[in-house]
Formats: structure tokens, sequence, C-alpha cells
């Protein structure tokens, strides 16, 4: 088994990995940087299946701290990644007068608590929403992001910063080590080992946060794991422009999708196919793989069209199925806070977890507060 030295391993190529890896090398100065991504590419799986949106807060009343951060990490996000931003549309906030866990009175004075740009949509477009379900619709300050030219950034970057990007490559055991601090076990896909040694490991894999077995011993919060759908749609041309969501209860949204020129279209009920809490020794990028993909995109529509009459002219092309990660202490709640957690059996063995893009900037206050040079 061949053996190479590092001053850190980034376990997941996504974009929180890739962020990660280039933090380390521009800012704390680390030279040697090993990346392992088990796909082809970076940024293939949660990275990329998801709608695309940069957060200003409006999708979490429930959760003023996750709401507050993301007006915080929204402009920081924008000012950082201006290549990426899609900002040619505009998106609509529209609360339910049944079953909805905010009022209209309730979400504008929460987007005015934490900050938030928020005004009565114009009559055309409020005349999109049937009025017998609808109760008030806003119009609010929301993004998408291009997740392919988010990748080519990645790609870009790790490049320059000379990190060594190990595609096809799981790590399957970290420990301690005499040679130096850490040890990571990885396996290619022809299943040769090898080992890396290093000061620092980052496991940035999402679901896959407790695969590492060796002296790893898993995440403290637990986890919870859903095969999740994203339909993509081709919007008919009154909503080809918009970005709509619904609060908060029978909650849907639909949000230009940038990579596909296309739409996607979520819905609370539809778009969870499957959930289970974390086990040991259940894969969830296995689960997936063997799970029959059958997509709900019809039943989405017939019930988001009973609000908005015109999406049941949008045309159904095709669907992202992916697994969805988060913590169990903000399963009810909608929380969207990072995990950040040093094992303490390992010292330098960290293990991420985001449920937002813009979420990155938490992670990197904690590594300036955490990493030592």
């Amino acid at each position: 088994m061949s053996e190479a030295l590092y001053d850190a391993v980034v376990v997941g190529g996504g974009f929180y990995g890739s962020a990660i890896a280039v933090y380390l090398a521009k800012q704390r100065g680390f030279k040697r940087i090993a990346l392992l991504e088990r796909e082809a590419m970076l940024m293939t799986r949660a990275s990329y299946n998801n709608q695309a949106r940069v957060h200003n807060g409006y999708h979490y009343p429930r959760s003023f701290t996750t709401a507050y951060r993301s007006r915080i990490n929204l402009p920081r996000f924008v000012a950082d990644w201006p290549q990426v931003i899609i900002k040619d549309f505009t998106k609509l906030y529209a609360v339910a007068r049944r079953n909805s866990k905010v009022t209209a009175r309730q979400f504008e004075r929460f987007c005015r608590d934490i900050g938030a740009s928020v005004e009565p949509a114009a009559p055309c477009l409020k005349a999109l929403f049937e009025p017998r379900l609808i109760e008030e619709v806003f119009q609010v300050e929301e993004y998408a992001f291009n997740s392919t030219k988010l990748a080519a950034w990645a790609a870009r970057e790790l490049r320059e910063c000379a990190v060594q990007l190990r595609f096809h490559t799981c790590a399957v055991e970290v420990s301690r080590s005499a040679a130096a601090p850490l040890q990571v076990i990885t396996r290619n896909e022809n299943g040769s080992l090898e080992q890396l040694l290093c000061k620092y490991v980052f496991n940035c894999t999402y679901s896959g946060l407790n695969a590492m077995k060796g002296e790893f011993p898993g995440v403290s919060n637990g986890l919870k794991h859903e095969i999740t759908e994203m339909a993509l749609m081709q919007m008919p041309e009154v909503l080809e422009n918009l970005g709509i969501t619904v609060m908060d209860g029978p909650f849907f949204s639909m949000m230009p999708f940038p990579a596909r020129s296309l739409h996607t279209l979520s819905h609370v009920r539809y778009t969870p196919h499957l959930h289970w809490n974390d086990a040991e020794g259940v894969d969830p990028y296995e689960k997936l793989r063997h799970y029959k993909c059958e997509s709900r995109a019809d039943r989405m529509v017939r019930d988001v069209g009973r609000y908005i009459p015109a999406l049941l002219d949008a045309r159904h092309i095709d669907s992202l199925f992916e697994v969805k990660t988060v913590l169990l202490k903000n399963d009810a709640d909608d929380g969207r806070p990072i995990l950040f957690e040093e094992h303490g059996q390992l010292p330098g063995c960290f293990s991420v977890l985001g449920g937002k893009i813009d979420n990155i900037y938490d992670v990197l206050e904690r590594l300036d507060e955490t990493i030592k040079v």
C-alpha cells in the first residue's frame, strides 16, 4: 500500500469540500492538500441536485437564526461569486389561507424583523393565484445560482491552488498514526488502497458523513436522510420569469434552474420519496442507487395547479433524484444550522454538514476560530 504526506485531506468534492480546500490553500497557506471525490467530477451530487436557491431568509419563518444567517450571508455570496448568480427573474412568496403555519401578517412582520425586503405583489402577479386558497402574495429579493458555473469555478481555483484531485476515490478509514497526526486509507475505482498521512481531515461527504471506519467515531448529532425528487419543468410563458414559493404548510416552490434553463418544482408532500434515520451499515448513496425513481411530477402539478392555474400547462422534462440529509434536531423547525464537529478521539479530524449553500461562511468562520497553522 503506497503512502503520501499532506497538510490536509478533504473528503468530498461538493461545494463545501471544494471551498474548504481553496480556503486552506489561499487563506491558511496549506501547501499539500488532497481532495477525494467518489464521483468522476466535482459538484455532481447534492451541490447540483437541488433547487439552486441563494436564500435570503424568507424560507425559514420558524427558524429565526437560520433566516437571519441567510440575510447576513447572501450579500457576501453574491459579491464573492457574481458569475454564478441569476437575478433576472421576479421572486414571489405567497401565504396559503388554509393549513399555513404562518399568516400573511406574521410573514410580513418576520421579513421586516430580519431586514429582508418585502412588498405586496403587483395586481397582475397576484392574479396568477387562486384567491380562495391564497391569502396574500409578496414580492421579495431572492436569487438563483448556476451550479455548473460554480463547479467550473471550483475546478479552476483548485487547479490554481495545486490541490491534488482524486476522483473515483473514497476514504474508507481514518485513524491516528505514529508517522503523522492522522492517516486516511483510500480506495479507488479499481479497489486499490492507499495510505495518506496528514495533519487535518475534513469530512465533507454530506449524506456519507458516517461512512468512514477505523477510529472515526461518527458524528454526535443524529442524521435523517431522504430520497428527494426535484422535478425539472418547462414553464408556460406567463411563469417563465418567475420564482414562486407558497408558505407554510401546503408549501411548494418553483425556482429557475439555470444549469438547464428550466425550473425546478418541489412539493412538501411529493418531493420526499423515502426517509430513514442514519444507521451503521446503511450507505445512503447505495440506497438511492437501488431505489426505483418513479417521478411524482404529475401529482405535484395537479396540486400546485389548484393554487396557480397557469402551472397546469407546465411540461415535465426530467427529475433530479438525490439524498437530502438534515440534523434530526432540526426536523421539526426547518432550521438549517451547520454541523461543524471536531472528533475528540481524532484531533484534527472535522466533520462538516451544511443545509444551504450560503452556510459556507458559517463554516469558514469556524475554521478561522479552530485551525492553527
